[in-house]
């Protein structure tokens, strides 16, 4: 049976701000399924962007999961990130989920993996999905050697590259920044 696959999600900081985009495709098999899925949300009132790749319904409830460790920790978003990363693991149900966050706060970025990975990349450049390393080899270059760049167009050029070269992404982009 085919499989839904997609996307590319990246999240830079830069210059005191903070830029969370993606593409907006979604494929099944080999045929795009859809072209406008939005795979940037904000929580907390906009504080926090959470940005997915994978299966958008085990995404779905990544994210609701995720939002409920947030108001247990009182907004601390590393700590929800550690609470959710335990209970994906340890939990027969979320293990069987097919998916990745990147999450980001005014302060940091981080990755949350099924495999019970919380990481907060050393360059302050996360990707995730499909595209994620030809966007984050983009991204590395422009914030490295376009110093005058915005996080916001760091974001925007590095998922357009992606697209250019990988087939599950497209350049129906949302960017959020904080």
């Amino acid at each position: 049976m085919a499989k839904y696959k997609s996307t590319t999600v990246i999240a830079v900081k830069h210059k005191n701000s903070i830029a969370i985009g993606a593409d907006g495709q979604a494929t099944f098999g080999n045929t795009v399924a859809k072209s406008n899925v939005k795979k940037i949300r904000k929580l907390l009132d906009g504080k926090i962007l959470a940005g997915f790749a994978g299966s958008t319904a085990d995404a779905f409830t990544l994210i609701e999961r995720f939002e409920e460790k947030l108001s247990a920790y009182g907004g601390n978003m590393k700590r929800a990130a550690i609470e959710l990363a335990k209970d994906w693991r340890l939990d027969r149900v979320l293990r069987r989920l097919e998916a990745m966050l990147i999450v980001a706060d005014k302060q940091e970025i981080l990755m949350i993996s099924g495999n019970g990975d919380v990481i907060e990349p050393d360059n302050q450049i996360a990707a995730i999905g499909s595209g994620s390393m030809y966007a984050l080899a983009a991204a590395t270059a422009l914030k490295k050697h376009s110093p005058d760049l915005s996080a916001k167009d760091i974001v925007e050029e590095s998922l357009n590259i992606a697209a250019d070269i990988c087939i599950y992404t497209n350049n129906n982009l949302i960017v959020e920044t904080l």
